[in-house]
């Protein structure tokens, strides 16, 4: 297979949605990283997203709208809490699990009988969904627990000659996938932080809870109702390991080690004497989270037999950003 490159202007957007509408697959730019498009009413065209990224597929993928009217055919239930939200954070970084209406591909929810929508910031891709007229299910477009890409070179790196075609535009400005709320328990549970913050949502849903499986291992064989919660996932061929530390002790651990790099915060460089990528400041979670992606990928580059992750905070968007490191890690991480 050929895979196109298409511009992000009206012509190929066009194309991009004739390509969608006949059931072929279109990596699209998105806010949080770029997503393998298809119908998400066309169970053969959902077959090949899982085909193309070697994704198990008791995995749910995410829906992406381009207004409001979409949800009419997606669900079936819309707590009224969602338009509070929806006003407040879309477009945005932000996926919702609401009951699932019957036109969409079981495919799609993996058999649940609830489905995630989002509707992202990116015009790019609400321009995609609008000229197809259909809601989109769109994973992350890469291999399977590899690192989510953040450009279009990330997803030909990964995709080139598996995908229809690939729409090049900007890179991915918040870095990381959306935070993902189910509204179908009672009370509504944060399944995956993104860059929509906890701190944000319990202003609105005061009696919001972490799911466990954010930042430990979720029970195998259980079913999840959210992509990135079940599987090793974000990780390069390298092996990741992560580090909860302070500056200081954490240069002096990874100085000591043999064969081994780092992924640090700037603020870690002048204290590293080994290989090491620089993924944001230690006090900044945004820039952890837009860096940390290209970071991953680049471990491999380090040729290193291990590499060490400096840890983020586990609050705003550095929730988000250690959910995807424990993960890259196999939920292997060190305290010192």
């Amino acid at each position: 297979m050929k895979t196109l490159r298409l511009k992000d202007g009206k012509a190929d957007i066009c194309r991009a949605a004739e390509i969608l509408k006949n059931g072929g697959i279109v990596a699209i730019p998105t806010e949080t990283v770029y997503g393998l498009a298809a119908s998400a009413f066309d169970g053969d065209a959902i077959d090949k997203v899982f085909i193309a990224k070697g994704r198990p597929q008791d995995n749910p993928l995410i829906v992406h709208i381009s207004d409001m009217e979409m949800l009419e055919d997606i669900t079936c239930d819309v707590p009224n809490v969602l338009y509070t939200l929806a006003e407040k954070f879309w477009p945005g970084p932000l996926t919702l699990v609401l009951p699932c209406g019957d036109k969409v591909s079981k495919k799609v929810t993996a058999g649940l009988k609830t489905v995630a929508v989002r509707m992202p910031s990116s015009a790019v891709a609400r321009d995609i969904i609008k000229e197809t007229g259909l809601p989109l299910a769109a994973p992350s477009a890469n291999i399977s627990g590899s690192p989510s890409p953040t450009s279009a070179e990330h997803v030909l790196s990964d995709l080139d000659g598996k995908i229809d075609a690939v729409v090049m535009s900007e890179n991915s400005r918040v870095g990381v996938e959306s935070t993902v709320v189910t509204l179908s328990t009672n009370p509504p549970r944060l399944l995956r932080p993104g860059g929509v913050t906890a701190e944000q949502l319990k202003e609105f849903l005061p009696d919001l809870v972490l799911d466990s499986a954010v930042l430990a291992e979720p029970e195998k064989d259980k079913p999840v109702a959210s992509p990135g919660m079940k599987y090793k996932h974000y990780s390069p061929k390298t092996k990741i390991l992560l580090v909860e530390a302070k500056s200081d002790d954490f240069a002096n651990f990874v100085n000591k080690e043999q064969n081994c790099g780092a992924i640090c915060f700037s603020e870690d460089e002048k204290l590293l004497s080994v290989p090491h990528i620089v993924y944001g400041k230690a006090d900044d979670d945004a820039s952890q989270a837009a860096g940390l992606f290209e970071a991953l990928r680049a471990a491999d580059t380090l040729s290193a037999e291990k590499v060490y992750v400096h840890a983020p905070q586990k609050s705003g968007v550095g929730l988000a950003v250690y959910n995807r490191l424990i993960r890259a890690a196999g939920f292997e991480v060190i305290d010192l």
